[in-house]
C-alpha cells in the first residue's frame, strides 16, 4: 500500500510473492516465505486476529476482484502516463508473524507494461479494526525483476502492524497504515464522511474520504472507500486519478 512517488512505482491495494509467480507469464524472484509464528514475533501483534476482513469499507470477504484505471502525472517531465491495477484477493492464507492473514495480489501497468507486483497482507481485529502487516514487492523492468523497494514485514526488525481502517471512521481520525521505520511510514486522515463518488463502476454513497501521507517521499494523495465495495478512487497531488471500472465476488 505504498504511496506512488515516481512513475517506477505503482498502487499499492495488493499481492504476490512466490505463491503467485505461476500466475502471471512475468518471472518472479525468489524469496523466502512470509515468516511463520515465533515467540518474538507473535507477541508484538494484536490477539484475536482473523483472516477474514469484512470490513464495510475494506469488504475482501465480498470483493475479490478490482481492476482501476486512469492516468498520472510525471513530475519531471510533465507528461500524463496510463495506468491500470488489478487487485485479487487469493483464496490462500499465509502466517505473518504468528498471524493468520488475507493475501491481496495487486499487479500494477504503466503505458501498458507491468511494473509492479505486490501481495499485501491483511488481518481484522475482533473490534473490527483493520490491520496491515506489510508486504512483498517484485519491480519490473523490461519484463524483468529489478528490485523489491518499500517492502516489509510485520515482526521483522521494528516492524510492527499498521491500522489500515479504523472499525467506525469518522471525520478527523488519524491511524498509521504502515509502521516500518525508514521503509514505509504511511499515515491517513479522514477529511470527509457520507461522501458521494462516481466512477465508471458506479455510483456510490457512505463513502469516506482520507487523505494519505507517504512522509518519506512527501507524497500526499486522496483515496475514497465505499461500504460494500472498498477502495473506488485515488487521486495524486502530482495530478490525474485512478477510478475503479469493475469489481466482483466470489459468486460473480
Amino acid at each position: 500500500m505504498t504511496l506512488r512517488p515516481t512513475l517506477a512505482l505503482a498502487l499499492a491495494l495488493v499481492v504476490a510473492g512466490t505463491a503467485c509467480a505461476n500466475d502471471t507469464e512475468q518471472g518472479s524472484a525468489e524469496r523466502e516465505p512470509a515468516p511463520t509464528a515465533t515467540s518474538s514475533t507473535a507477541a508484538a501483534v494484536p490477539s484475536g486476529l482473523t483472516p477474514t476482513v469484512d470490513h464495510p469499507f475494506v469488504a475482501f470477504a465480498t470483493v475479490t476482484r478490482s481492476v482501476y484505471e486512469g492516468e498520472e502525472v510525471d513530475p519531471d517531465a510533465g507528461e500524463r502516463v496510463q495506468i491500470r491495477v488489478e487487485s485479487v484477493v487469493r483464496p490462500d492464507t499465509k502466517r505473518v508473524a504468528g498471524t493468520e492473514v488475507t493475501v491481496v495480489e495487486v499487479k500494477d501497468f504503466e503505458s501498458g507494461d507491468l511494473v509492479e507486483l505486490t501481495e499485501d497482507y491483511y488481518a481484522q481485529g475482533p473490534d473490527g479494526v483493520v490491520y496491515y502487516l506489510g508486504e512483498q514487492v517484485d519491480e519490473y523492468e523490461d519484463g524483468e525483476v529489478a528490485g523489491h523497494g518499500g517492502e516489509w514485514l510485520t515482526g521483522e526488525g521494528e516492524n510492527q502492524e499498521g491500522v489500515f481502517m479504523p472499525a467506525d471512521p469518522a471525520e478527523g481520525d488519524v491511524f498509521e497504515q504502515e509502521r516500518a521505520p525508514g521503509v514505509a511510514e504511511d499515515r491517513s486522515t479522514v477529511v470527509g464522511v457520507g461522501v458521494t463518488v462516481t466512477v465508471p463502476a458506479g455510483t456510490f454513497d457512505d463513502c469516506i474520504e482520507t487523505e494519505d501521507l507517504d512522509p518519506i517521499d512527501d507524497v500526499t494523495e486522496h483515496k475514497f472507500y465505499c461500504r460494500g465495495v472498498g477502495l473506488v478512487r485515488e487521486t495524486f497531488a502530482a495530478g490525474g486519478s485512478l477510478d475503479l471500472i469493475e469489481f466482483s465476488s466470489p459468486t460473480s
